[in-house]
């Protein structure tokens, strides 16, 4: 296909059962028209990822009668047909796209918009549709992209084993460390994710010393020294799924404070993959992190939630959080990924990509989960 954003689901079949799925949501929650545009519940309902250009690309998806996909003329070669599916609607270059999307939805009176949509293809939809009401198309869609079939379970678990591999590299010392800058490391990170099948680098986070104090620095011009602790996170888009794995080294003889931080962080990640069982409220999960980090004294410095969901996109439903008791469904994905936060001194997390499953939470990072010291 054109867009590798759902090589997962490239059957036909999977998007016509998607999109009944979708209508029948829309029917639960009175909404006449879904539009998607840039974003991932476009590739997800047609497997087309559209590029995030000033022209618009828009899915328009009605109760009844089959969908339409508007986009620029020359766009349309990089669409593969899903008869069925959808109707491709070029436009050129003289036309008014919104006028031509305002045309499809006449008489909606409630309509889905993407998250992802920008804004000034709203606004400039709005004179073509008066009166008509708006919502997010999250709440038509994203209960469904939560719910993995196999097929993306398997996508997110060969994702997960690529970055494991750059992991191990890092583990047994294969990636020099000491004397090479943060953004070094991180440019070596970022060409293996490329060199193990992915087709995009979404992330290659390393942070040492007290920098790793920051859950998202941005790699600099930090030289690695010995004997600090090294966090790396890392994780790319491999045929349309994400992975996202954390692990930490240390470049010596690990420091006895930050021994004893990890062996709680350590008990900490594996007790929150171990709550993550179908049924189980998404809070639960964080809670079970939580409680240990708190428990020995550490519960000031773990300053973000335990999660977040991943499938198409890196960060999505559901997120693991205090406040959300959405209970846990086979097939729901998402990061388990306590950290511990020392300002001026050090920061360690430990993340895996986990799902819940029938058959109990399964992990789709192996690598091995302790801080490992290393010569490099």
């Amino acid at each position: 296909m054109s867009s590798t954003a759902s090589r997962a689901a490239s059957d036909t079949s999977v998007y016509l059962d998607r999109l009944a799925k979708v209508r029948a949501s829309m029917v639960e929650q009175n909404v006449d028209t879904v539009m998607v545009s840039v974003g991932h519940d476009l590739p997800y309902l047609s497997g087309y990822s559209a590029m995030p250009l000033e022209r618009l690309t828009m899915l328009v998806v009605p109760r009844d009668g089959v969908a339409t996909m508007v986009i620029p003329g020359l766009e349309a070669a990089r669409v593969e047909p899903q008869p069925g599916v959808f109707e491709l609607l070029p436009w050129g270059e003289t036309e008014d796209p919104t006028a031509i999307v305002g045309k499809l939805a006449a008489g909606s009176k409630r309509i889905a918009i993407g998250d992802q949509m920008w804004a000034r293809f709203l606004v400039e939809l709005l004179p073509h549709l008066p009166g008509a009401e708006y919502t997010r198309a999250v709440d038509v869609v994203g209960h469904l992209r939560m719910s993995k079939d196999q097929a993306e379970l398997d996508a997110l678990a060969a994702a997960g084993a690529a970055v494991d591999k750059i992991a191990g590299e890092l583990q047994r010392g294969e990636i020099p460390l000491v004397g090479r800058t943060e953004a070094e490391v991180s440019a070596h990170l970022a060409r293996r994710i490329i060199e193990e099948g992915a087709q995009k680098v979404n992330f290659a986070i390393v942070a040492a010393g007290e920098n790793a104090a920051s859950p998202h620095h941005h790699p600099g011009d930090r030289v690695i020294k010995k004997n600090e602790i090294v966090l790396t996170d890392f994780g790319g888009t491999m045929n349309g799924y994400c992975s996202d794995t954390t692990r930490c080294v240390f470049t010596g003889d690990i420091a006895p404070d930050v021994a004893e931080a990890y062996d709680v962080l350590f008990e900490a990640q594996a007790a929150g993959v171990a709550a993550a069982t179908v049924g189980t409220p998404c809070q639960d999960v964080d809670r079970a992190c939580r409680k240990i980090i708190d428990d020995a004294g550490y519960g000031e410095y773990f300053i973000h939630r335990t999660g977040h969901g991943i499938g198409l996109e890196a960060h999505e439903d559901p997120y693991i959080v205090e406040g959300n008791a959405l209970p846990l469904e086979h097939g729901h994905a998402f990061s388990v990924e306590p950290g511990i936060y020392i300002p001026g001194k050090w920061g360690m997390r430990l993340e895996d990509i986990a799902a819940a499953t029938n058959d109990g939470p399964v992990s789709y990072n192996n690598s091995d989960h302790h801080l490992i010291s290393v010569d490099a």
